[in-house]
């Protein structure tokens, strides 16, 4: 990649973590009265459009950066832990659905690495509330287990899929005013 390229890379990447942490302070809002610490955001978004725009390892590299500047600013109320469930979480997201798209760059691989990332995100969420909650709540560990299906579940699939909806629906207008950042076709 000539210099050129990569500063322009850099520069989009560090405009959507801002993007992405100006997202987050501004909206987020819990969706289920019984665990109000369970708040949506559309954080993620940014970090996604970058995912699809160069490729799985900077999706997560953006998800790591975010992940710090937000637990200790915006999110501070969770946290390392906070810090360390986002960059699972997103990061999974980011390695699976940057890989699936990065070799057929279409709507249908869009959809299926979307539909695969937001899978493999709740997934992670399940296992990492289970680990993390009961210390970070100071709650019993079967408080959280009994909360797994009807309300984490859910919540993750929530946000994953509308953060899913939004990127896939945003980045093509997006990618086409990015210099080398490569449409859906």
């Amino acid at each position: 990649m000539e210099r050129s390229s990569q500063v322009r890379k850099l520069t989009t990447m560090g405009m959507m973590a801002a993007v992405s942490i100006i997202l987050v302070y501004l909206i987020h809002f819990p969706i289920f009265p019984a665990a109000s610490f369970l708040e949506y955001d559309p954080a993620d978004i940014p970090i996604f459009i970058c995912t699809f725009l160069y490729g799985p390892m900077s999706g997560f590299i953006l998800t790591v950066v975010v992940s710090f500047i937000q637990g200790f600013t915006v999110s501070s109320q969770s946290g390392i832990i906070g810090v360390m469930m986002h960059i699972f979480a997103t990061g999974f997201f980011t390695i699976a659905a940057g890989n699936m798209y990065k070799n057929h760059r279409n709507k249908k691989t869009a959809v299926k690495a979307l539909i695969v990332g937001s899978v493999i995100m709740v997934l992670m969420m399940c296992i990492w509330n289970i680990i993390f909650t009961p210390i970070f709540m100071g709650t019993p560990r079967d408080v959280v287990l009994k909360m797994i299906v009807p309300i984490i579940i859910p919540f993750n699939a929530i946000k994953a899929g509308v953060n899913s909806i939004v990127t896939f629906l945003i980045y093509k207008k997006i990618a086409n005013h990015i210099p080398h950042g490569e449409a859906l076709k």
